[in-house]
């Protein structure tokens, strides 16, 4: 009841047109720390005054938004997501504890509308679909592109922030299905730890720490460890090898100034898998569905492959108050991934063998460099009558990325791979660099009405080049792009708890890191969202719910497999879409998350591609109009917890999808994917995984049981786009967690 009442007196804050622009820093902290919730209400006294309180307040254990995020920074300023005219979805630290979630991939199941791509063609990890367009370009870390592949964890993160629809005033290059921002924890005022244990069936086994310490009036440390390992109930049957994760973590944060106008924070985050990658099971040709030539459980994975990869990532951020309606951010980020990974694809004729013979290798080793500048500018003022909130800011990025496919030397590859032993000679090198500049302004031009505009420019310059034992042999492409973006809505808040709006929004992508095959050949990817939405605040703010409907169309689609020969995958293609949203607390004891996704899809103009001779080959004419590959008509789910009394806790929900589909839009013949005249290509079939929760939770310890698809249901939840084969969904696993605060 006390937190339901605290967030009900907290929720008017949340209407800008009322609430003094407040220190960035103190509010980056207020989505973790009821403290500096209590805090912002007195942002117009003195810093000095201010800290004692603080410090007692944020002494004890943070309260979180519970499934109802209050504050993100996904629109470049901190606000509450209700105020922004665009659809966004959050999942928050509370949602994905009480999941047990460990990776981001099982937490972005909670966001309705988005699917996931098995990984192939070097696009393997962090691998999904939103509104049916991919995300690998559209993948953030506070604000910053993190869009090297790698798999992501959670141990570090306070929220997950998707805002949906083409945001590249806001970010730059990107997609049309919308932005994944991870944000991480930061640290607080006042001392407080939580060491976290689970066991669980197939060797589930995970130790987390969360400890903040202050160490200072306005300074303070933070550190989040992480180590997991993880089996499968899938097998090798000749070997006993399982498919396999294995993972570990550190996340530190120093932060001083907290609470001043001047605040500095320095963080490091590192991550180290050591994975045996599943790569699924085949699609059977005749049935185009998943073969039951093998049993569910096979595994083509040996003792000899494997997924390993280590990132480092430094951050400086500094926020300076200007005043009390001005501040100034500004973040400087150094980041390296070095990935290697020997996988085997399934055979869709051989049963998993002791060596590499039966399945397809699939190999490739990318290290990758960026550094980043980017400051940002917000301000609120008055202009000939008018309230304005005004953002400007630039950025400078710098990426450097080598690829190598590795040597096959049989089945004993990985015992022979030490650092560079297994590269190939010839190394393909991405070298860019991207300058932008970008504005928005936000006016309330009549009362409860406000108009957003934004434009950004983004010039890139990169660069395509061979290497011989770092000779430089061939180059490929030299890119020069400069685009402009657009971002524009329009609002209407006829109060603090209802807000309906109209936007549109676009952004590009050109041949850059992303893609290596078509150079300036072709123009940079287009694509554009209009979006009609309403959101509502209800039972004093602790409900939130969210409509939207958008029509999002994308041209010179790209192909993400680096191993394919066609860069162009669609010409033209568009989604329209209805989403629903709710998110928060119905009553003291009952919280629920939900979202549904409808989704109609279709390829409005067929992919044209050309060879080095500048011949053109068109796609299958008969594409046109069919449904592109990954883009379930409807998409699921549903999470509810409810508060028995006397600390215990009942939960659970439902994930599901209807059936995808898997294979390539580019082909010139399309044969294979029409029987008897109907388009018929691999399709996985449609689903739903049902989990559950129990939990018994004391202030200083808490007891959960967890049990992931509770009817233990075979389904396939990723898929490779192209066609070959798709990865089942995790079966039945029972996961047994202690939490111990201090």
């Amino acid at each position: 009841m006390e937190h339901h009442a605290q967030q009900a007196a907290a929720r008017p804050q949340s209407d800008s047109r009322n609430t003094p622009l407040l220190p960035l820093g103190a509010l980056m902290l207020a989505g973790i720390s009821l403290g500096a919730q209590a805090q912002s209400s007195g942002a117009g006294a003195p810093a000095a005054q201010q800290l004692p309180a603080v410090t007692v307040q944020a002494a004890g254990e943070a309260v979180q938004d519970g499934y109802r995020a209050t504050t993100t920074r996904v629109g470049k300023t901190l606000q509450d997501p209700h105020d922004i005219p665009q659809a966004v979805t959050t999942v928050t630290n509370t949602l994905m504890e009480e999941q047990q979630v460990g990776s981001l991939r099982e937490a972005l199941r909670n966001v309705s509308g988005l699917t996931f791509n098995a990984g192939e063609g070097g696009r393997s990890g962090d691998n999904m679909n939103l509104r049916g367009f991919y995300t690998f370009g559209d993948m953030y870390l506070d604000g910053i592109r993190d869009t090297a592949q790698y798999n992501r964890e959670t141990f570090n993160l306070e929220q997950i922030d998707v805002l949906r629809g083409s945001a590249a005033m806001l970010f730059g290059r990107g997609q049309a299905g919308g932005v994944i921002n991870q944000v991480s924890k930061t640290p607080l005022l006042g001392d407080r730890g939580k060491i976290t244990g689970s066991i669980g069936t197939d060797d589930y086994r995970e130790i987390t720490g969360d400890f903040n310490k202050q160490l200072g009036d306005s300074t303070a440390l933070r550190l989040n460890l992480m180590k997991r390992d993880e089996g499968s109930i899938r097998e090798n049957a000749v070997t006993g090898t399982e498919a396999e994760v294995r993972r570990e973590g550190v996340g530190v944060s120093l932060a001083t100034g907290l609470y001043t106008d001047s605040e500095i924070t320095l963080n490091h985050y590192y991550l180290k898998t050591a994975d045996n990658p599943d790569y699924g099971v085949p699609f059977d040709s005749r049935t185009k569905r998943p073969s039951r030539l093998f049993d569910p459980e096979d595994f083509w994975g040996t003792r000899d492959t494997f997924d390993d990869s280590e990132t480092n990532i430094t951050s400086l951020v500094h926020q300076l108050r200007l005043s009390s309606k001005a501040e100034l951010r500004t973040q400087l980020r150094y980041a390296t991934y070095n990935r290697a990974y020997w996988a085997a694809a399934p055979s869709n004729t051989r049963a998993p063998t002791v060596d590499l013979t039966a399945g397809q290798s699939k190999t490739r080793r990318s290290e990758t460099e960026d550094l980043t500048l980017q400051s940002d500018l917000t301000m609120r003022t008055e202009l000939f009558g008018m309230k304005h909130e005004l953002l400007a800011g630039v950025e400078y990025l710098k990426e450097n990325a080598t690829r190598w496919t590795l040597l096959n030397q049989g089945s004993a590859a990985s015992a022979h791979y030490t650092g560079g032993v297994l590269n190939r000679p010839a190394a393909g090198k991405y070298s860019g660099d991207t300058i932008a500049v970008y504005a928005q302004d936000t006016i309330e031009f009549v009362p409860d009405w406000k108009f957003t505009l934004g434009l950004r420019r983004d010039e890139l310059d990169a660069d395509y080049d061979f290497y011989n034992q770092n000779t430089r042999i061939a180059s490929s492409a030299a890119l020069s792009f400069g685009e402009t973006s657009v971002r524009t809505g329009l609002s209407w808040q006829p109060s603090a708890d209802t807000h309906y709006y109209l936007s549109y929004s676009d952004s590009f992508s050109p041949t850059a890191d992303l893609y290596q095959l078509s150079g300036n050949a072709y123009p940079a990817e287009r694509s554009n969202v209009t979006e009609l939405g309403a959101k509502w605040l209800l039972l004093e703010g602790d409900l939130a719910l969210r409509a939207a409907l958008y029509r999002a169309e994308k041209e010179w689609e790209r192909n993400t497999d680096l191993e394919s020969s066609a860069a162009i995958l669609t010409r033209k293609r568009r989604t329209d879409g209805i989403e629903l949203e709710v998110a928060g607390r119905i009553t003291p004891k009952w919280e629920v998350f939900a979202g549904l996704s409808l989704m109609d899809a279709d390829i409005l103009q067929v992919a044209e591609n050309r060879n080095a001779a500048g011949v053109a080959t068109k796609a299958d004419a008969r594409l046109k109009g069919q449904v592109p590959r990954n883009t379930p008509a409807a998409t699921f789910n549903l999470w509810s917890t409810y508060a028995l009394g006397h600390g215990w806790k009942v939960g659970g929900g439902v994930e599901a999808k209807t059936e995808r589909y898997a294979y390539s839009p580019s082909t010139a013949n399309a044969d294979n994917l029409f029987v008897n005249g109907n388009f018929k290509p691999n399709t996985a079939p449609a689903y739903a995984r049902w989990d559950a929760m129990l939990s018994y939770e004391q202030p200083k310890w808490v007891a959960r049981l967890n049990v992931k698809n509770l009817f233990d249901k075979v389904y396939y939840d990723q898929v490779y786009d192209n066609g070959g084969f798709t990865v089942p969904g995790t079966r039945r696993t029972v996961i047994l967690t202690g939490e111990y605060r201090f």
